[in-house]
């Protein structure tokens, strides 16, 4: 093993240089490779000479530290590795490096059990248990947590140097909620480790405050010109006191946490404790419930998060209304997942029967968003709108919401080849105990749209030239209605009669059939819930009782296109 650093620099990059096979190396490039590392690494301004070059790739060659590297010269001037997959980092240690090590571990050794270097325990254990596993070629009897696919440990040698050499540095970073990366110039003070992954703590403004960057998210880096700026007021020992984790909000208190675990998992959390400050306040045959003194931060969470139905929080009322709207929301998302044996009975239904219904395949949080879009959209236009039309093309928000992979795979399952023609928004507001009389919904291609009386989203047919397509057509042609709101009996429902949608009727068929038939199916859907529906389906809505709200996004494909001439005027698309 080298005992000289500044070689090992040199060994080490060139190594790298070699390996990297998408560019042909020269003696002279070599030579500036190695040069900016000793820089980067050292400080060392001083280039290197072309004779220490060729005395390293001389000395790699060889088998004086074991590396025997097989290093050729293409067409005379280019070095590579003829084994694409060699690098020095691959050979196994000699039993000179096991001995060093052996003296580094017993030297360690020596340290442990006092407080300066508890940190040292670990580290002490794991370098024994790989010694002793590389010298009797056994199994090793330690097994520490890695992750040997986490991005972004390559720049932990480059962090940790600059930290020491107290140099700011140029960082290409990306957060997981920015859209595009950005540059900026960065003073680093600590490298931390938290669940097997890596942040860098420092600062980029002076007045910003800490800034923790997690080594993942970092795209590229490289030093920077702008003089290096010290926080004399940062100390680690403190900056961490009160939260669990790496989140840390200087200005923000910490506060009295108390939580019940449930006897099952209480001996884990008593031998050990969520955080420095755990304190038992009482044990029951049930459970403990004990006491923190931390931050409110996204770590605090995760770690009562990961103990499921066993940990319940009891103060304060804002993180335990937090975790219970979390688990709330974690469980929708199961509630809400699709199933692929509801999904072919909801097809083979309306095929038949000319309607179908699914339960909620939208969250309460999707639910919300798209009320909130609604809402807002509306909002300048006065009272509550019975119908609006092109409701995609005057709120475009709306398309990411409504086209969740839920809702493409119904459509996807109806007919592979279906467009989106129209979309519809209807909305009864409180107060409006309006309902609609037994119809079907007939597809028309109109030229001219007037508003009609109290109806400004309709258009007025009278007057109106439009032209009706085939009956062929229509059944080519299918509904789906998103439920905002719940929708039952009270608040006005549909009510449906299956199997009329195989015909058109008249006036007359229409007002005999909804006599004669008895029990009409009442289409119930809860919030979220789909109801799934053929053009000439025989429906009303029923009697409103109440005075809850009930809005509907009605969205009408097909994949029939109308003979020429008689193209659809209200067509949107999914693009």
């Amino acid at each position: 093993m080298p005992v000289n650093r500044n070689a090992l620099i040199r060994y080490k990059t060139l190594d790298q240089c070699l390996q990297n096979r998408f560019r042909k190396w020269t003696l002279e490039d070599l030579i500036e490779a190695c040069s900016e590392a000793l820089y980067e690494y050292e400080g060392i301004d001083k280039g290197v000479s072309r004779r220490t070059v060729q005395a390293d790739l001389q000395m790699m060659r060889s088998d004086k530290l074991g590396y025997n590297a097989p290093i050729v010269v293409v067409d005379k001037k280019y070095y590579a590795y003829e084994d694409p997959t060699y690098s020095i980092t691959n050979i196994p240690l000699t039993d000179q490096d096991l001995g060093r090590l052996t003296e580094a571990v017993e030297f360690m050794k020596q340290f442990q059990g006092f407080s300066h270097f508890r940190e040292l325990d670990g580290l002490v254990q794991k370098l024994e248990s790989h010694l002793y596993s590389q010298k009797t070629h056994t199994q090793p009897v330690i097994d520490f947590e890695k992750n040997e696919h986490l991005k972004g440990l390559e720049y932990l040698d480059v962090l940790y140097r600059a930290i020491l050499q107290r140099r700011a540095l140029r960082i290409t970073y990306q957060s997981f909620k920015a859209q595009q990366a950005h540059a900026f110039d960065f003073h680093p003070y600590l490298l931390k480790e938290f669940r097997n992954r890596w942040f860098v703590l420092g600062m980029k403004k002076k007045h910003e405050g800490i800034l923790n960057l997690a080594l993942d998210r970092i795209l590229d880096l490289k030093p920077s010109e702008t003089p290096f700026r010290a926080n004399p007021d940062f100390r680690p020992e403190t900056y961490f006191q009160h939260a669990i984790g790496v989140s840390v909000s200087p200005t923000q208190p910490p506060e009295r946490v108390v939580l019940f675990v449930a006897a099952k998992h209480a001996p884990y959390v008593l031998t050990k404790p969520l955080h420095s400050s755990q304190e038992l306040l009482e044990e029951r045959p049930e459970g403990i419930t004990i006491q923190l003194h931390v931050q409110h931060n996204f770590e605090l969470e995760k770690e009562i998060l990961a103990f499921g139905e066993a940990v319940r929080v009891l103060e304060p009322t804002r993180l335990r209304r937090c975790i219970h709207e979390r688990l709330h929301n974690a469980l929708d998302g199961y509630d809400t997942e699709l199933q692929e044996r509801s999904l072919r009975a909801a097809v083979q239904q309306l095929a038949h029967k000319g309607f179908s219904m699914l339960p909620p395949v939208y969250t309460r949080r999707e639910l919300g968003h798209i009320g909130r879009l609604l809402d807002r959209a509306f909002a300048d236009e006065g009272a509550p709108r019975f119908g609006e039309r092109m409701l995609l093309k005057k709120v475009p928000e709306l398309k990411a919401c409504l086209l969740t992979h839920n809702l493409l795979r119904i459509v996807q399952a109806l007919d592979s080849n279906a467009f989106l023609t129209k979309a519809l928004y209807f909305d009864k507001p409180p107060q409006k105990n309006w309902y609609v009389t037994w119809h079907q919904d007939v597809p028309i291609n109109v030229t001219e749209k007037r508003p009609a009386a109290g109806f400004s989203g309709w258009t007025q047919r009278d007057g109106v030239v439009s032209v009706r397509p085939p009956e062929a057509i229509s059944q080519q042609i299918f509904t789906v209605r998103i439920h905002i709101d719940d929708a039952n009996e009270a608040n006005g429902a549909l009510k449906v009669i299956p199997g009329s949608h195989q015909k058109r009727l008249s006036d007359t068929e229409i007002r005999q059939l909804s006599e004669q038939y008895e029990s009409p199916f009442l289409c119930e859907v809860a919030a979220g819930g789909i109801h799934l529906m053929r053009p000439l389906l025989l429906h009303a809505s029923s009697k409103t009782s109440n005075q809850k709200r009930r809005r509907v996004i009605h969205l009408e494909f097909s994949s029939q296109e109308l003979p020429k001439g008689l193209e659809w005027v209200e067509r949107e698309t999914l693009e």
